[in-house]
């Protein structure tokens, strides 16, 4: 799986997390998921779990402290699909 797709996926599961105001027709991949996007870090769980819903994949609690930015969290994702195919 391509990592444009992945951010594709991703962008379309935190669209649910992230407050009316933020636009997310542009997002760059060094935004970061709570300062930037203003998701709830509350949230960081729900979407972290609809990633793993997803993509099949597992997420280790260790690992959801590294996925500060959207790029962090693509890089992870394409690593644990990647283990998984």
């Amino acid at each position: 799986m391509e990592k444009t797709e992945i951010k594709e996926k991703l962008i379309g599961i935190i669209k649910t997390y992230v407050p009316e105001e933020i636009s997310l027709d542009n997002v760059g991949d060094d935004q970061d998921l709570i300062n930037d996007l203003q998701i709830n870090s509350a949230h960081i769980v729900d979407i972290v779990l609809d990633i793993e819903d997803t993509f099949d994949i597992m997420i280790e609690d260790e690992v959801i402290g590294e996925m500060n930015t959207v790029q962090d969290s693509v890089n992870i994702i394409a690593s644990k699909v990647a283990e998984n195919a």
